[in-house]
């Protein structure tokens, strides 16, 4: 097993990465005969609930649970009301543990329920996706959509704990693996052009799941994530850079409707999309656009903006996007594979051109 930890002074905290996590009664920070509600979903929790309940209930705990409808779509505040109802409907005070079982949703929704529920209520994140295990369940980021924007309304609200059991990807339909590695090649994009040569090499033993690869890859964006977090938890410097992509993929994702496109599909798009612009920017090469695209292709992630979407499509629902500032669009682009940083009011014209570059319509 692997312990990356977060460093955020008194609200340090682990994330655990191995196999068989979820059997390990020892694992879970928990005290003994404590009260749990676990979030999950009808999908996740014909695997996984028995299992955790099971195991906790071994350490004496209560354990009650709530499953939410599966999918982006739910990420709402109804969803968010739910779990609300449950723990009060079940006598949950402060003392009670929130478990995020399940993906990058769940791990949003019930962070937020956590933070809100009588003004913050432990939690912990078992994310069951490698987007979530990579990315959403790490930094404290909960959130809900709006019909308007993604994850428009939430806080920020560190676990207690990460537990990361990779078995559980061994039951994630290949598509969401393949999601996953929009945000693994993210990382290497971004921060580590070491990395990113390590994908180029091993990204066909992660699409097959092989468990050395993926504990190695899942370590190694944990702690870029953690790093950053420590020097920035509340986005207000480079913890922006994690979000190359997100700005033309949120607006894809708004626009078709939340769960037509997966988050890493989108974010894929979107990548390819910034690193467009940063190579009309004259920052990046043509040939690392194309190392990029070859990278994500791999990976089996789409390059090219979803059909029935044109370019003009694409800045209204950017101009929503949480980076806006004085009404001025901020981007994240790159200088080079493995360096990136934010772009303050790009002009619109070359960030068209740029999604014009990578249209379905061209």
């Amino acid at each position: 097993m692997r312990c990356i930890n977060v460093e955020l002074q008194e609200r340090r905290y682990p994330i655990l990465i191995g196999s068989d996590l979820l059997q390990d009664e020892q694992r879970y920070p928990v005290e003994d005969g404590g009260r749990v509600m676990i979030v999950s979903n009808p999908t996740v929790a014909r695997f996984y609930l028995k299992t955790v309940t099971d195991t906790l209930e071994k350490r004496g705990c209560v354990v009650d649970h709530i499953l939410l409808p599966d999918g982006e779509k739910y990420k709402t505040l109804d969803s968010l009301n739910l779990i609300f109802t449950k723990l009060l409907q079940g006598n949950h005070g402060r003392d009670t543990t929130i478990i995020a079982l399940g993906g990058g949703v769940i791990g949003d929704v019930a962070g937020f329920a956590a933070a809100s529920y009588q003004r913050g209520v432990r939690l912990i994140q078992i994310p069951t996706t490698l987007l979530s295990q990579v990315d959403s369940s790490v930094g404290g980021k909960t959130a809900v959509n709006h019909g308007l924007g993604k994850n428009m309304i939430g806080a920020f609200y560190q676990p207690t704990a990460v537990m990361i059991d990779t078995l559980t990807l061994n039951t994630l339909p290949k598509r969401e693996v393949n999601a996953g590695l929009a945000e693994v090649i993210k990382y290497g994009a971004i921060l580590d052009y070491e990395f990113f040569e390590w994908l180029e090499k091993n990204i066909d033993d992660l699409v097959a799941l092989k468990q050395e690869a993926l504990q190695h890859c899942i370590a190694r964006c944990c702690q870029i994530k953690a790093d950053v977090v420590a020097h920035d938890e509340t986005e207000k410097g480079d913890r922006a850079l994690l979000n190359l992509g997100h700005t033309f993929g949120h607006a894809i994702e708004t626009h078709l409707g939340y769960g037509n496109w997966l988050h890493g599909e989108a974010v894929s798009v979107g990548m390819m999309m910034a690193a467009a612009l940063s190579e009309e920017l004259d920052h990046i090469s043509v040939e690392d656009v194309a190392r990029l695209e070859k990278l994500l292709a791999r990976a089996n992630l789409p390059t090219v903006s979803p059909d029935g979407m044109q370019p003009e499509d694409y800045l209204p629902h950017m101009m929503r996007d949480k980076k806006v500032l004085a009404g001025k669009l901020r981007l994240v682009l790159l200088k080079s594979l493995g360096q990136a940083y934010v772009a303050a009011d790009t002009e619109h014209k070359l960030v068209l051109n740029a999604i014009r570059r990578c249209s379905q319509a061209d």
